[in-house]
């Protein structure tokens, strides 16, 4: 679990620097872009051609296409349709994907994961809630899609690296995840960007570097290490923590206002969910 808090405390400060300096300013094509291939560059030196099992090649780039390239594509396109409150809102139904979607792998179902998700769930629409537009559907379906891909990318990543544990060490074949990636980020940019909208100064540029290599290199890799170490439970919850620490860092740093009190009462709904799945969980994960 130590992983997943570096991470979120890590992508806290990122979604700060993009609503800062990207959103609006640099094509949203080109930035995944950028990150999918700078974030591939860290683990090329490591990656291993030979020796591995087609099923673990295929296994991670199918999680990288999943978990990075479908999921910010969708989530991209749903600006179009949506306010930044309605998507930061309907992010928060991830954890109980996740728990759906791991209990499907098991062909088992853990009520403990699930009530723990939907209590975090319902944290997160505390700190979110801010109202909804009329005009919502096809932006509620495209995050939804995210929601999902990203869900199932993690989960997929943590049941093939136990599916494959001892075989190869999972640095060796990250690379694979980035390929993924870019198998949906690089059409995506040659069928949707606009190269009128590139990056123009050098914070602008440094920022992508930033995200590119930390943030997605380092970030993705770490959390996905994380999530094979703990259960399901945990992981959907540890989705929506990302909630309290992103508006904690966008108020410390950059003075924005905050209801402090709903940060709070959010903020220990899902600690409380953490509590209930640790306390009361019942089987391995």
């Amino acid at each position: 679990m130590v992983l997943l808090v570096l991470v979120t405390i890590l992508w806290a400060f990122s979604f700060s620097l993009i609503g800062e300096f990207l959103a609006g300013q640099v094509d949203s094509d080109f930035a995944v872009l950028s990150r999918v291939l700078l974030g591939g560059l860290v683990f090329l030196p490591f990656l291993r051609w030979r020796g591995v099992p087609l099923g673990l090649k295929a296994g991670t780039v199918a999680v990288g296409a999943l978990q990075f390239g479908i999921t910010y594509l969708c989530l991209y396109r749903s600006f179009s349709y949506l306010t930044v409150p309605e998507v930061l809102l309907f992010t928060i139904f991830t954890p109980l994907y996740i728990t759906l979607i791991d209990d499907a792998f098991k062909r088992h179902f853990t009520p403990v994961a699930l009530l723990a998700a939907a209590v975090a769930t319902l944290g997160a629409g505390i700190i979110r809630y801010d109202g909804l537009s009329q005009d919502f559907v096809v932006g509620f379906l495209l995050l939804q899609l995210a929601n999902i891909t990203f869900a199932a990318g993690q989960v997929g990543y943590k049941h093939l690296m136990r599916h494959y544990a001892g075989h190869t060490a999972a640095r060796r074949t990250f690379g694979y995840f980035f390929l993924g990636a870019l198998l949906v980020a690089l059409p995506s940019f040659l069928v949707f960007g606009n190269a009128e909208r590139l990056p123009v100064t050098p914070i602008q540029w440094g920022v992508l570097a930033w995200l590119g290599l930390v943030a997605s290199g380092l970030g993705f890799f770490l959390w996905n290490r994380g999530a094979c170490q703990v259960d399901a439970g945990t992981l959907a919850v540890m989705n929506n923590a990302l909630v309290p620490a992103g508006l904690l860092v966008n108020l410390l740093i950059w003075n924005r206002d905050a209801d402090l009190v709903r940060l709070a009462v959010g903020g220990g709904v899902i600690a409380l969910s953490l509590w209930l799945n640790a306390r009361y969980r019942t089987r391995p994960n």
